[in-house]
């Protein structure tokens, strides 16, 4: 399950994506119309900063605007960044691996085979869910 943090960042971009042609968008302009907590929005919003997915521009102007274009931005750098690995198990983490405990055989583990297909799968998935494919989807579903 997402936490909340990283519920609250694709939430935050996909506004920014959405608004691309605005940007910088103040992080009270994000945190209003998306309904979320203003401080714990600046914290997300310097997070996404420091790892390059954001950049930001002080002064009366200023605010937060994409590092990148929406197609280049997916749902896998969000979910690593804020929830750490996208695995059922330790064994089968791409940046977060550890043996399992009570594990005998990692090559011949039938329950590490499956892990690392439902790993394989749902990282495939979140990168191919880039910011502007999710505002593809929106437009399509309200025509």
């Amino acid at each position: 399950m997402l936490s909340r943090k990283t519920k609250y960042a694709i939430n935050a971009l996909v506004y920014l994506a959405r608004y691309e042609d605005e940007q910088p968008i103040s992080v009270s302009r994000i945190a209003e119309d998306r309904h979320i907590p203003l401080k714990f929005l600046e914290a997300i919003l310097t997070e996404l900063k420091n790892a390059r997915i954001l950049k930001s521009k002080k002064g009366k102007y200023g605010g937060y605007s994409l590092n990148g274009r929406p197609e280049e931005i997916d749902l896998a750098q969000v979910v690593r960044l804020f929830d750490g690995a996208i695995a059922l198990l330790p064994c089968v983490t791409h940046d977060y691996y550890e043996p399992c405990e009570e594990c005998v055989d990692e090559e011949t583990c039938g329950i590490r085979q499956v892990a690392l297909e439902i790993r394989n799968a749902t990282v495939a998935r979140l990168k191919g869910a880039t910011l502007a494919s999710i505002l593809e989807r929106e437009r399509k579903m309200r025509e």
